[in-house]
């Protein structure tokens, strides 16, 4: 895994329809304190079979709801078209909770977006995320041997874009917090250098070129800072420079190979692998000066520990091997609680947080040879296929969301 995550080290040592939301007078509040979620029946949008299939596509992607075809379930939503208009109605048990009305002339697919996401903000006043259906999820496609470019594709695995093309390796993507832009390394002939390319319009700029490897690289929350894996002396360490700017601060120095950085929430910490105990583990250090550095556990049974990623409630979720496999844990950093998230077979690898801080993105392989990426719910432990394809996928990552 850390060979996978590091090759470099190896290798070298339309704009969207506005959704009005009317205020009905009774006012709800669905508070998660179980791990169930509520049950939802959609009985579809009345003259407009192509938006209810979105919506109902999108309930279902979002995690949050659970979709029966219960007319008694605990909530029901009703959609009708109405020439250029559409309204949808929630109700609990017959009574009103929320109306939503959007114009018809945007695609279905973005109407569905944001009428879900009005549900599930007026559903859900402790998700502190606004857009949730609209975040879109960064990841590696290998079309050729060699060859790994970045794609983007929506919550439910479909709109899929094509971001980068060259007929190199384009590998570990990252976003940058306002969404429009993403980090990765692309291999060049001299070298591997951190790129950001913006989506729209599409431009490219080199953020890190320094002689040797320029991996791992992550944006800090304000988008001021990059962490990045740089070996200029041969060694390969972690560092942390202004973006824009060649000034760098090191923050470890030592023989090991150093990998995946991710930021803390408040931007004054970052977890990293290294294999200085013969085997990956995780460690954090604060960013101003490499102080106060300390290695994490790992769950019961786990041998490795790699791929961190940090919530912004304060969970960091990462990849172990159990009994030959990876699997997905989280670590609580204010508890202190270390849980396996799922049990599902086959090997789990390079998960990465939703903004919604319950659901992360990842890798999969299984016996075939062949990778995909899938949602696994880390309440529940359920997972979900995400994106199928011919080539093998990884390295996936969540775009942020807008807070309330």
């Amino acid at each position: 895994m850390l060979k996978e995550l590091c090759v470099a080290a190896l290798v070298l040592a339309g704009a969207a329809p506005a959704v009005i939301f009317a205020d009905t007078p009774r006012q709800i509040e669905v508070v998660k304190n179980t791990r169930d979620n509520p049950t939802l029946y959609f009985s579809g949008v009345k003259n407009d079979l192509g938006v209810g299939q979105e919506v109902n596509n999108f309930l279902r992607a979002c995690g949050w709801f659970d979709v029966v075809p219960d007319p008694k379930a605990q909530f029901q939503l009703a959609g009708s078209r109405d020439g250029d208009r559409i309204r949808f109605d929630l109700t609990q048990g017959g009574a009103p909770v929320g109306s939503w009305q959007a114009g018809a002339a945007g695609s279905d697919r973005a109407i569905a977006k944001n009428v879900v996401n009005a549900i599930i903000e007026k559903t859900f006043k402790d998700l502190k995320v606004k857009g949730f259906c609209a975040s879109r999820i960064a990841f590696c496609a290998q079309t050729a041997p060699g060859v790994r470019n970045i794609y983007v594709c929506d919550i439910d695995g479909g709109n899929v874009e094509q971001i980068t093309r060259f007929n190199t390796l384009c590998v570990e993507p990252c976003w940058f917090p306002d969404g429009r832009s993403i980090g990765y390394s692309k291999y060049g002939r001299t070298g591997i250098d951190v790129v950001q390319t913006t989506l729209n319009p599409r431009r490219s700029r080199v953020l890190s070129a320094f002689r040797g490897i320029n991996a791992g690289a992550a944006i800090s929350p304000d988008g001021r800072q990059l962490a990045v894996i740089l070996s200029p002396d041969h060694q390969v360490d972690l560092y942390v420079m202004p973006v824009g700017s060649t000034r760098l601060t090191r923050l470890t120095r030592n023989i090991a190979v150093e990998a995946s950085p991710c930021w803390s929430p408040d931007g004054s910490q970052l977890a990293y692998v290294s294999d200085e105990t013969g085997s990956p583990r995780i460690y954090t250090v604060t960013v101003h000066d490499g102080s106060g550095r300390k290695r994490l556990p790992v769950i019961p049974g786990g041998r490795d520990a790699v791929t961190p990623d940090w919530s912004k409630d304060g969970k960091i979720v990462y990849a172990t091997k159990v009994n030959g496999n990876y699997t997905i844990a989280v670590y609580d950093t204010k508890t202190g609680e270390n849980k396996r998230a799922t049990e599902a077979p086959g090997n789990w690898e390079s998960p990465a947080w939703a903004a919604d801080n319950r659901q992360v993105v990842c890798k999969r392989a299984d016996g075939s040879g062949k990778s995909a990426l899938y949602v696994v719910d880390t309440w529940t432990g359920k997972t979900r296929l995400l994106v199928a394809t011919p080539y093998n996928l990884s390295m996936p990552v969540w775009s942020p969301c807008e807070e309330n």
